[in-house]
């Protein structure tokens, strides 16, 4: 995917994009290219793939939900920061608290946000088990290639507000849906939406599941 191949993607997901948000992507793609060669951040660092399966993919949540209507997101298990690090940039609104259980990973996200000189996101060094035991509520909890969705739903759901959503970013997910039938009727939680696409290599599969709370 070419930086204009992104932007035009990206304005089809209802976002604007600036010269700034390029620049802040830009300098997210450089620090990456440059730590993963000592640090195992991710196994994609071609700047075209990095753009489609990083960056525009952490987008994608645009397609089930308006991130500029709630004010707190949380990232389980964020990697390399996405697709928090990412949403930020578009959605400054978000007040975005990164997960993950890696402290080297922590510590690159929070230079890496001081470098962009962000404000309103953080990364915290913390398993999202000890997070729920923390009280800790979002408007909106969301968690990218993580785990199969049974455990995840354990990691998640009690992170969530009580009209807040799950937003799980998953690739094939019938066999994962199948499986989680029983949890979920045990804990009144629900498929709100569910929203299956391609990225514009046409080659990967996406769904995107909105999770609620039965009222």
């Amino acid at each position: 995917m070419t930086i204009e191949e992104f932007i035009k993607e990206v304005e089809a997901l209802g976002l604007n994009v600036t010269e700034e948000k390029l620049e802040q992507l830009d300098i997210i793609y450089n620090t990456l290219v440059e730590t993963n060669k000592t640090m195992n951040l991710t196994r994609i660092t071609e700047k075209d793939d990095v753009y489609l399966k990083h960056f525009y993919d952490s987008l994608t949540l645009a397609k089930v939900y308006d991130l500029s209507k709630v004010n707190t997101l949380c990232d389980i298990g964020t990697g390399a920061g996405f697709p928090g690090l990412v949403l930020k940039i578009f959605y400054p609104n978000l007040e975005i608290t990164l997960v993950d259980s890696l402290l080297k990973r922590v510590k690159y996200l929070n230079n890496l946000i001081d470098k962009l000189q962000l404000t309103g996101i953080k990364a915290y060094h913390i398993r999202a088990e000890d997070l729920i035991k923390e009280n800790k509520k979002f408007d909106i909890v969301t968690a990218r290639a993580v785990s199969a969705l049974p455990k995840l739903l354990l990691w998640t759901m009690p992170l969530v507000n009580k009209n807040g959503s799950f937003l799980a970013m998953k690739g094939n997910v019938e066999e994962e849906l199948e499986l989680s039938k029983d949890l979920m009727k045990k804990h009144n939680w629900y498929v709100n939406k569910k929203e299956s696409f391609t990225l514009p290599n046409k080659d990967d599969v996406r769904t995107i599941l909105e999770i609620k709370n039965k009222a």
